[in-house]
């Protein structure tokens, strides 16, 4: 076993991770429960996990909260946190509460929407205005679009739906800049074998002098650290197990919705 060179001690991260999520009742619907007071107690609980509730929704036959995360909390756990302690705190309210459904959703909310990011990052070569056009043309072959993956689609499983799409960001240490062509060929040839490694899917990735972009669909099993780490690890075995990354890293969800979209809906 190789020993990883990044670890989620020590570094500098940046990141803005929104999740709406979903959940319905199994049985009976819950108008008598004071489901807002029970989502103001349970908030130092999902403090400690790692969660922040900023908005939420309570309609007869469902409940939506938006939630903002840690980079180490994965989707599924915050579905599983999200919805056992309020199932908890439901049933403890009214005995005859009978839990809610085993199907919930969750979805990522952006800072910006996911197609204004993959256009974003689609753009990285030609917003560089490098001044040499032949090492501008070299370039373009490191930027790679892949329409198959449709951000906008969820993954379903027998518990639920996700819409998990990060925008990842890697950072060359100290802005050095990779202009050998083989180099930058495989660390945008070994991103690819990474998320089928993983379980990940890429929708966009620039692979640029000094950093690289991703826009990709999650393994919802993995948190953002998870896949940042994952990344940052294989890609520096890949090119001789040397310490090319910045000890930090950028993520951040995106989805069909913002946080504007979110506020309005719930007004």
């Amino acid at each position: 076993m190789v020993e990883p060179l990044y670890r989620a001690e020590g570094q500098q991260v940046a990141y803005h991770l929104r999740y709406s999520w979903t959940a319905w009742p199994a049985g009976s619907l819950w108008r008598s429960l004071p489901i807002d007071d029970l989502l103001s107690t349970l908030a130092p609980r999902w403090e400690q996990d790692g969660l922040r509730v900023l908005e939420r929704l309570i309609s007869p036959d469902k409940i939506q909260a938006t939630f903002s995360t840690r980079p180490d909390v994965a989707p599924t756990a915050l579905a599983r946190l999200a919805k056992g302690r309020l199932q908890h705190a439901m049933r403890e309210a009214d005995r005859t509460f009978q839990g809610f459904s085993r199907k919930v959703s969750v979805r990522c909310v952006g800072r910006n929407r996911a197609k204004d990011v993959q256009a974003y990052i689609a753009r990285q070569v030609e917003k560089e205005h490098f001044a040499d056009s032949r090492f501008e043309a070299m370039m373009r072959q490191f930027t790679v679009l892949c329409p198959s993956v449709n951000l906008a689609l969820p993954d379903s499983s027998t518990h639920g739906r996700y819409w998990y799409n990060l925008h990842v960001v890697l950072v060359v240490a100290e802005r050095y800049r990779i202009v050998d062509p083989h180099r930058l060929g495989t660390i945008r040839d070994r991103c690819f074998q990474i998320a089928n490694k993983k379980g990940h899917r890429i929708a966009v990735l620039s692979v640029m002098p000094d950093h690289l972009h991703m826009a990709l669909r999650g393994n919802r099993d993995e948190s953002p650290q998870d896949i940042a780490l994952a990344f940052q690890n294989n890609l520096a075995f890949a090119l001789g197990q040397m310490r090319i990354w910045s000890d930090g890293y950028y993520v951040g969800t995106l989805g069909e919705y913002d946080m504007q979209a979110i506020r309005q809906n719930r007004s």
